[in-house]
């Protein structure tokens, strides 16, 4: 087997003043058991430490470094103190973050102390005036080196607390980078999710800490807008597409397992989905045993958060506007409220399913493995070959025939649309999501205002067909219900309330569903196929 060399111009070099780390969550019940893990006893050398890290974190009234994503804190150390400044991970997966420390004399910050143009630059216009204490942690940490050193294993226990005694648990498990390459994290970390079930956290402490002063729920974030040089290499824009993926779908995780807001859920499964169809975009150039446990593996991830998903869209997107349409007429309205109480059993259920995947060892395998394949650039284990050389091509000359040919299988998968079923229907709305994530990954590489129509058209159709799926989605749903309430362990014939609100709701989509047949779809579609091909002018 001949592994594929890195040349110089595509060496990822880490950048000054970073630490390279992974941060993992995990119950506090498992602590002991995973101090005294065999891999560590093994691996490790020396013995462990242990101190008290006592940091302040201070901001404007305002949180203007919060909003540049900027933490400013002050730690206690020995008889003086250290002012830290650090940012977010610079790789979307949470890996890298840049750092920077000076020592002072005082227990105040000290801006004076700061000279340096890259901290200063994150910091903004700042006075040391301005500042003003936020939070506090309190944490004990245990620390041990592993790999001759080269990597260092931090257990964190604690608290974050707010001036006014509010308090936050900490406990969480830190292994960084000394020397050698990034690979290394991932092979502990994947080493200590068997030992007990761990989950990578891309949240820092200053994170949690603002959150709980800001009063924040756990929030949910859409995807960050890829921008990529105009000379990028296809492994580099692999790299970075797989990185923001990757991102989007940890940085939703907190909301997700909240449970209170439907964006959390879904924001994880739009990440999945834009993850798998790169895979598919770039399957040539994946070595197949990789492609073939990766795309399984993010499956399973995705059917077990679809159930969740498919009941807040009926409740939140679909039967608000059937009880609106109905509010004044008080059999259907109790109808409507049996109907309800039955699709929240339902959504509470699949709720408690993607809870279950998500913490479980499985998902992090999952996550850990697909950070180290991104990391470790894997896909260069592979015979070299025309294929794999195309790696290291500019994406340029690659992305524009990426392009054209899911504009095809998107056309082609609506040639005969009025004539379509509800299966090939479905077909289409794949191909024209496959379409429209490949466009959004490149869409840095050409001109905004070339793709800003195409991306208009092609998300109207999406848009209609989007809502029929929901529809058909929703017949499946109800008879879900219809067929099995559960009952006492047993299904149990639903109440003839459940199936009269079940078949309004049935009867008031279908109506809708082929109005937008016969007149909305044809007329997107038509726009969409009329369409100038941005890609085309290169």
């Amino acid at each position: 087997m001949m592994v594929i060399a890195r040349n110089k111009e595509d060496m990822d070099a880490t950048p000054p003043n970073t630490e390279i780390e992974l941060k993992l969550a995990v119950d506090p019940e498992h602590l002991t058991r995973l101090r005294s893990a065999a891999v560590l006893k093994e691996r490790g050398r020396g013995r462990a430490a242990t101190r008290v890290l006592e940091s302040v974190y201070y901001d404007t009234a305002d949180f203007r470094l919060k909003r540049r994503a900027v933490a400013l804190r002050v730690r206690k150390q020995g008889n003086g103190f250290i002012q830290t400044v650090k940012t977010a991970g610079q790789a979307t997966n949470g890996v890298v973050r840049g750092e920077w420390e000076w020592p002072l004399t005082g227990t105040g910050p000290d801006l004076s102390k700061i000279v340096e143009p890259d901290a200063i630059h994150e910091l903004g216009p700042l006075s040391t005036s301005e500042l003003r204490p936020v939070f506090e942690s309190r944490i004990t940490r245990t620390i041990r080196r592993v790999d001759d050193d080269s990597i260092e294993v931090a257990f964190d226990t604690g608290e974050l607390r707010l001036p006014d005694g509010t308090a936050e648990p900490v406990a969480e498990l830190e292994l960084e980078l000394k020397r050698g390459q990034p690979d290394a994290l991932f092979d502990l970390a994947l080493a200590l999710n068997q030992v007990v079930p761990l989950r990578l956290d891309v949240r820092s402490k200053a994170d949690r800490g603002y959150a709980l002063a800001m009063g924040e729920a756990a929030s949910w974030s859409k995807a960050p807008k890829l921008d990529l040089a105009a000379d990028a290499s296809v492994e580099r824009v692999m790299t970075a597409i797989a990185r923001n993926c990757l991102g989007h779908m940890l940085v939703n995780e907190a909301c997700a397992l909240k449970g209170e807001h439907p964006e959390g859920i879904h924001q994880m499964r739009v990440a999945l989905r834009r993850l798998r169809s790169a895979f598919t975009l770039f399957r040539t150039m994946i070595p197949e045993d990789q492609y073939a446990w990766l795309g399984g593996e993010m499956r399973w991830l995705a059917s077990q958060m679809g159930p969740a998903r498919d009941w807040d869209v009926f409740k939140t997107d679909l039967l608000v506007p059937v009880r609106h349409a109905f509010a004044e007429d008080p059999l259907f309205h109790a109808d409507l409220d049996e109907l309800e109480r039955a699709a929240e059993r339902k959504r509470l259920e699949g709720y408690d399913t993607a809870r279950a995947a998500i913490r479980s060892a499985r998902y992090t395998t999952l996550v850990l493995k697909l950070g180290q394949w991104v990391e470790a650039r894997a896909w260069r284990a592979q015979p070299l070959s025309e294929i794999s050389a195309m790696l290291f091509q500019p994406m340029t000359d690659l992305a524009g025939r990426l392009l054209k040919r899911r504009h095809k299988q998107a056309r082609r998968a609506g040639a005969s649309l009025a004539e379509a079923s509800t299966e090939q229907r479905h077909e289409l709305r794949i191909r024209l999501k496959k379409l429209r994530y490949a466009v959004e990954f490149f869409r840095s590489l050409y001109h905004d205002k070339d793709t800003r129509q195409y991306i208009q058209q092609l998300a109207a159709l999406q848009d209609v067909l989007g809502h029929l799926n929901d529809v058909a989605t929703a017949r499946r749903l109800l008879l879900e219900v219809i067929d099995g309430v559960p009952g006492g362990g047993e299904p149990v014939k639903a109440s003839t309330a459940l199936t009269r609100a079940a078949g309004l709701v049935i009867g008031w989509y279908g109506h809708n569903a082929d109005w937008m047949l016969s007149r909305d779809l044809p007329g997107h579609w038509a726009a969409f196929c009329d369409t100038k091909l941005f890609w085309a002018k290169r």
